[in-house]
């Protein structure tokens, strides 16, 4: 099956609720149609199948920084790959690479790779590239 790509260099935006300790990365401008959840990971789809946003709860347990730290984000990239399994579930693959600010100086790069199993037909063999330098 043939996999579409998306290119938003650029064109992402990042989001921390302080309060809730929920961290968004998302690509602008793009028109939402559905969200698959992962325990602590809810992936939003766009109307044209491709992964355009990432939202983690508990952020600051998972990459163990603290809220002040995730408040402030200096750059990030996030690449998805999803891919047609052996058993027709699609493989969502997620690399998450993004910089957090802690009193105006840039920390270490933190990051995540995420691999999980979808049944949803509404989501389609796809690539994207998002980044905010």
């Amino acid at each position: 099956m043939e996999s579409k790509h998306l290119d938003a260099r650029g064109k992402g935006e990042y989001t921390y609720d302080f309060r809730n300790d929920i961290l968004l990365f998302k690509i602008k401008n793009r028109e939402y149609n559905m969200s698959i959840e992962f325990e602590n990971l809810v992936v939003d789809i766009d109307k044209e199948g491709f992964i355009t946003g990432l939202r983690i709860f508990d952020a600051s347990q998972l990459f163990k920084l603290s809220k002040i730290a995730l408040n402030k984000v200096r750059s990030f990239e996030f690449n998805t790959k999803v891919e047609t399994g052996d058993k027709k579930e699609k493989v969502i693959t997620i690399q998450l690479r993004f910089v957090p600010m802690l009193r105006n100086k840039p920390m270490i790069k933190q990051g995540q790779d995420i691999v999980r199993e979808a049944f949803s037909s509404q989501i389609k063999n796809s690539e994207v590239l998002c980044t905010v330098a």
